[in-house]
């Protein structure tokens, strides 16, 4: 099972009783006055998605998201691009801060979209993003990787994004011993979770029932370094993690169980260039990283050595590169772009099945306009393509449409 079910949601009744204590202590931090040491800030946005893709066809359940992992290879899910329009991307969310009686007050965040993944993927459904709360150094709760530099994500309107970049909002314990204007270290402990490829193990005699899951006996260490400027910021990150899997025969055996180290490095980027134009470069490499990264990829794989027997097969931890490259423009005060590229690839195993991702590229150009405070709109040109293992490979098109109205209160 892909990590990445980690960005599954609650049960729609929970989200709902969430929702509603959210309301209630919204109407209680109203009455608190700026000296109580509260602050409550309502937020969010309603976004329409008109979708429209061309040649390749990517999976029904995610017609919403241009990932180029999920085009078909020669037209596994049909051969027509669809159409669609979604209102997954709109987003709620409330944020704070509530006092302690020491110094230090506590802030919170809690925010949720409609993009249903995991068992919900391809629903319109509540999706949890952010729930956490952070007193002084500790933070803990769900939210952005340590090993993740959001600010290198461009300003493009599709869901998911870059390929190639590091994206991952994960449940975490974090501290921060050091924090200033102009820099911060932070380290935490994060929740694992290993996408394992079991390759062509069943295809041996002997091995046709075998099964294979993941085990996850400890926590991903993720390790921040960030610096500041009036010239933009540059992050480097760092991963380490366990990478465990179980296997058996058949199912009346005994599991046996193995692991490998992963570990990964990430330098991201954003540069100021002219006004408010950015350049934003991020490059990632690391062996069993693939659960932290947008798209594609796995995080283990058997190998099988060329000097031992068919049936000792190795696991290995699969090596991984992502390179993200973009460009934001303003036009003017109201109109703007974005234009870039970017890739996962992955070093197949030799003992993984020819269907296996091995690359996925992504780029796209936009114009977008902001006619009026609090509303945007405008036009996504996409292209991506995915190549498997045995070098087969297919690529679509996409153009999106997006209206879009923020909104904000703060009590």
């Amino acid at each position: 099972m892909r990590s990445r079910i980690a960005r599954q949601l609650a049960p729609a009744p929970t989200m709902v009783r969430m929702i509603t204590a959210a309301v209630a202590i919204a109407g209680s931090a109203a009455g608190a006055t700026a000296e109580s040491g509260h602050s409550f800030e309502l937020y969010g946005f309603a976004q329409v998605d008109f979708i429209q893709d061309f040649g390749g066809r990517l999976d029904s359940s995610w017609d919403d998201a241009f990932r180029p992992s999920k085009i078909g290879i020669d037209g596994a899910y049909g051969t027509d691009g669809q159409s669609s329009i979604s209102v997954k991307q709109s987003r709620f969310g409330v944020k704070g801060q509530m006092p302690t009686g020491g110094d230090t007050p506590i802030t919170f965040k809690f925010e949720f979209d409609l993009f249903g993944t995991g068992a919900d993927a391809g629903q319109t459904t509540f999706r949890l993003r952010h729930m956490y709360g952070e007193w002084g150094a500790l933070l803990a709760g769900q939210t952005n990787s340590l090993f993740m530099d959001g600010d290198v994500f461009p300003n493009t309107i599709d869901y998911w994004g870059p390929a190639g970049m590091v994206f991952y909002r994960n449940v975490q314990i974090r501290w921060t011993p050091f924090r200033s204007d102009n820099s911060q270290f932070a380290i935490a402990i994060e929740r694992p979770g290993n996408d394992v490829d079991s390759g062509n193990i069943r295809l041996v005699e002997g091995f046709e029932d075998a099964e294979l899951q993941n085990d996850e006996t400890m926590p991903d260490i993720t390790a921040q370094w960030r610096m500041n400027g009036d010239w933009g910021h540059f992050q480097a990150a760092g991963i380490l993690r366990k990478v465990g899997y179980e296997f058996r025969e058949s199912s009346g055996d005994s599991w046996n169980s193995g692991s490998e180290s992963g570990w990964g490095i990430n330098l991201g980027s954003s540069i100021n260039v002219f006004g408010s134009d950015k350049l934003l470069l991020q490059v990632v490499y690391g062996e069993g990283i693939a659960s932290y990264m947008n798209d594609g990829g796995m995080d283990l794989a058997p190998q099988v050595q060329a000097t031992t027997p068919i049936l000792d097969v190795a696991a290995q931890a699969v090596p991984l590169t992502g390179v993200v490259a973009y460009y934001d423009h303003a036009w003017n005060e109201k109109w703007s772009s974005s234009i870039g590229y970017s890739y996962t690839e992955v070093d197949n195993t030799n003992f993984q099945d020819g269907s296996a991702f091995r690359k996925g590229e992504y780029a796209s150009v936009n114009l977008l306009v902001t006619p009026a405070k609090n509303i945007m709109m405008g036009g996504e040109l996409l292209w991506g393509k995915r190549t498997n293992n045995d070098g087969r490979s297919d690529d679509a098109m996409r153009f999106q449409f997006t209206v879009k109205y923020n909104f904000s209160s703060v009590l």
